[in-house]
């Protein structure tokens, strides 16, 4: 059965002496607002995280088994739904024949029934909208991205007639000690807070079947997913705050907070404005202050929640050593 109510969530996580999230088009280096030098997280890069966590926390099995697999080809999946459901792998496929692809792959895929897909990449099981969506994550502090040269004390150079090991051992044997040494950079930036909002919409869950279990571990993945993520590239990354804001409803009658409770009680932009410094935002819930400049941990930050600033139908819930509260 699919969730009943809307969420918006604020989550926090922070970024020491590594890349929170490489630009390919800035030869990897940190994502950067070049306006004002406050860092960025793409959406995508987020839900790679989750995707990784689910994967590795359901051991990647029907019915939370991840659609986009790392080095996989989109079309296999594809094409064993049309097989499970008797349909046409082939493009051409009735409407019926496509549904009832679409409706198997959000049965067994966690990241379909979650953040949606376009499934008609060759043989055609249509697209779906998922509930679970995310905004880019954002710096509450401009970051300072660095270029670091370091050393390698080896090569890997492509020796023209090498066929052998014996072959590669002698190219080595007539190289001077210091040529088979090279340089390398590595991108990061010192610190960084991040600030990601995501949303999840209750009428799009009943496009794709996302469950309360499904939620539960969505959740869990937020909070745990950078502790399986671990690189020397990314440095240290941490969860350090979830505050989830679950629509429930004000009115008396039953039906009729039912349906508040999915449309919504309040504007996410109302939930979701933090207040940080300069930026204070009257009757913001989350209250986000820099203690030090440059900030150089999240000890150099006060985060304070304020339940007593939620509109009417909000609850609140945080993250804490025993799940969300």
């Amino acid at each position: 059965m699919a969730i009943e109510n809307r969420y918006e969530f604020l989550f926090l996580f922070d970024c020491e002496n590594g890349n929170p999230n490489g630009d390919p088009d800035a030869g990897n280096a940190p994502r950067i607002d070049p306006e004002d030098m406050h860092g960025l997280v793409s959406d995508v890069a987020l839900k790679r995280r989750v995707r990784n966590y689910v994967q590795i926390a359901r051991d990647n099995q029907m019915p939370n088994a991840i659609f986009v697999e790392h080095a996989s080809n989109l079309n296999r999946p594809i094409v064993r739904a049309h097989e499970e459901t008797g349909g046409v792998p082939e493009k051409g496929a009735s409407k019926s024949k496509v549904r009832a692809a679409r409706d198997w792959m959000c049965q067994n895929f966690y990241d379909v029934r979650s953040f949606g897909a376009v499934m008609s990449t060759g043989p055609n099981a249509g697209q779906v909208r998922g509930p679970v969506q995310f905004a880019f994550a954002r710096s509450l502090a401009p970051v300072l991205p660095l270029d670091i040269s370091i050393t390698r004390m080896a090569v890997a150079e492509d020796v023209k007639g090498a066929k052998s090991s014996a072959d590669f051992q002698k190219w080595e044997d007539e190289q001077p000690e210091d040529k088979l040494r090279t340089m390398g950079r590595k991108n990061l930036i010192p610190y960084g807070l991040y600030a990601a909002k995501g949303f999840i919409s209750a009428n799009l869950a009943q496009e794709t079947g996302f469950g309360e279990d499904d939620l539960a571990l969505f959740w869990e993945a937020l909070a745990n997913m950078y502790d399986h993520d671990r690189s020397a590239s990314k440095g240290m990354m941490s969860c350090r705050g979830l505050y989830v804001f679950k629509h429930v409803g004000t009115d008396s009658n039953e039906e009729q907070r039912r349906r508040q409770a999915k449309l919504g009680c309040a504007p996410a932009h109302r939930l979701l404005d933090y207040a940080c410094g300069a930026d204070d935002k009257e009757q913001a819930i989350i209250e986000i202050h820099k203690l030090e400049s440059p900030p150089r941990s999240f000890g150099h930050y006060q985060v304070n929640a304020f339940p007593e600033r939620l509109p009417a139908g909000i609850e609140l819930w945080t993250w804490g050593n025993n799940g969300l509260t």
